[in-house]
């Protein structure tokens, strides 16, 4: 069989792990990785093409849910009060439902610069907790709805049994999240057999107060956990760190790693409530801290101690959590305006004199979201996958930008959308700023949407 010969591609401007690297080539080859890097030849990209962010935390179904939860309660609002109205919203979602649901989120995350999502998915069964007729019916349609809009997928299934730190029982609204470990060690085996270039199979544990201790050593000691990405919730609220004291003796981050082997392989997601020791260790272990600042500001969280963190050398990716916003640009914006507006000073997480807040923070994204993702992405490099956007060099937010800038301006320079074109492991899937799709799948979205609205 004669060999393929790899599709070339060319740009005035590549952003590389050395910077930008000027009129640049990248071949890819007939199984959409970059086989290499050099002159640039072939079909012209554009003027600035940047690799395609990953986005390390997605709950897809609450991206339907968005603006629900934005009327003032009985009482003081919180995470907690607005978990409520999640619960509600999550009874009413089915295989169908969530299929159509994270297909248009998914789509919205292409259009806005996202090519990989990690998928923290805990709706495992029906309502009432009875497993569908087959278990994994839920997370099959999550993995279908990413081949639809050609989105890359780890899909990280959670492992979720109790409500509380005491061990108490889930509650109802709970129920459809349960599994005991066995079954959960069943569910990540049946789900790995769909694994492929485009899906990855990690595990997640969906909090301390939801996974009981020697539950969460079980699940580590299985194979599995030893090569993928394992993902947890953790230190999000401060309720959460007092009652971790309370039952256990040590705050979240602190007795997570007196208690498992913390590594590169981890996400820790939020750690919004860390203290200095905490902070240290989690850089250290080179594990990612999973931000994600549009939630963490939308339900009141507080904010990561960004600063330190850096100054200590951590890894860090970003995610949209909930989807009150769907856009890489609009989380790496807001988490230095929180910083900012904390500390009333400016450029925070550029920590040396001269350097870019822009080319400090997506390069950061970008390395932290392809560890927690599990694969080799994140890069416009020899052996990564070819998944990168292209910046609209029409667009006047951009004109006069330099080397020194444009990344600057992408991310601070306004609302205009900026992502002209976005390939995943080779193959198109938006041009000229439309999704193959878009159509199709929006117009099945606003079905499900007015259904649900019924119910």
């Amino acid at each position: 069989m004669a060999a393929v010969i790899p599709t070339p591609y060319a740009a005035d401007r590549l952003w590389t792990p050395q910077g930008w690297l000027r009129d640049g080539g990248v071949q890819v080859d007939d199984r959409g990785m970059i086989v290499g890097l050099g002159a640039g030849e072939g079909e012209r990209l554009g003027h600035w093409v940047l690799p395609g962010m990953p986005n390390l935390h997605s709950h897809a179904f609450q991206r339907a849910m968005a603006g629900l939860a934005e009327r003032k309660g009985k009482t003081d609002d919180s995470f907690w009060t607005w978990r409520e109205t999640m619960y509600a919203f999550a009874a009413t979602v089915g295989p169908d439902e969530l299929q159509a649901i994270a297909a248009q989120l998914y789509v919205e995350m292409l259009k806005s610069g996202y090519t990989q999502v990690c998928e923290f998915h805990y709706l495992h069964h029906q309502p009432d907790g009875t497993p569908y007729a087959q278990p994994e019916a839920m997370s099959l349609a999550l993995i279908e709805a990413a081949r639809e809009a050609g989105i890359a997928l780890t899909l990280l299934p959670v492992l979720y049994m109790s409500g509380g730190f005491d061990g108490r029982a889930l509650a109802p609204r709970q129920r459809r999240f349960g599994h005991d470990v066995p079954a959960y060690l069943r569910l990540l085996q049946a789900l790995r057999a769909h694994e492929s270039d485009r899906v990855r199979v990690g595990i997640a544990l969906h909090s301390l107060r939801a996974v009981p201790e020697e539950a969460m050593r079980q699940v580590l000691a299985d194979d599995l956990a030893k090569t993928c990405p394992v993902h947890i919730h953790i230190a999000e609220q401060i309720g959460e760190v007092q009652d971790c004291l309370a039952t256990r003796g040590a705050r979240p981050v602190e007795w997570l790693f007196d208690h498992a082997d913390v590594d590169s392989r981890w996400t820790l997601v939020h750690a919004t409530h860390l203290s200095a020791k905490e902070t240290g260790q989690l850089a250290r272990s080179g594990a990612v801290a999973g931000l994600c600042p549009t939630t963490e500001a939308n339900l009141g969280d507080g904010l990561f101690p960004l600063a330190d963190y850096l100054d200590a050398s951590g890894t860090l990716g970003i995610g949209s959590d909930s989807h009150i916003s769907v856009s890489p640009v609009e989380e790496l914006r807001w988490l230095e305006y929180g910083q900012r507006l904390s500390t009333r000073h400016r450029n925070i997480a550029s920590r040396r004199q001269g350097d870019s807040v822009g080319e400090t923070l997506w390069p950061a994204a970008l390395r932290g979201g392809a560890l927690a993702s599990g694969l080799p992405i994140g890069e416009l490099r020899e052996a990564t996958r070819a998944d990168l956007i292209v910046l609209d060099d029409r667009a006047p937010l951009l004109a006069a930008r330099d080397e020194a800038s444009v990344i600057d301006s992408f991310l601070f320079a306004g609302n205009v959308p900026l992502v002209r074109d976005v390939m995943v492991g080779g193959a198109w899937m938006v041009r000229d700023f439309v999704h193959r799709d878009e159509d199709r799948i929006a117009a099945r979205y606003r079905t499900v949407m007015e259904r649900l609205a019924q119910r």
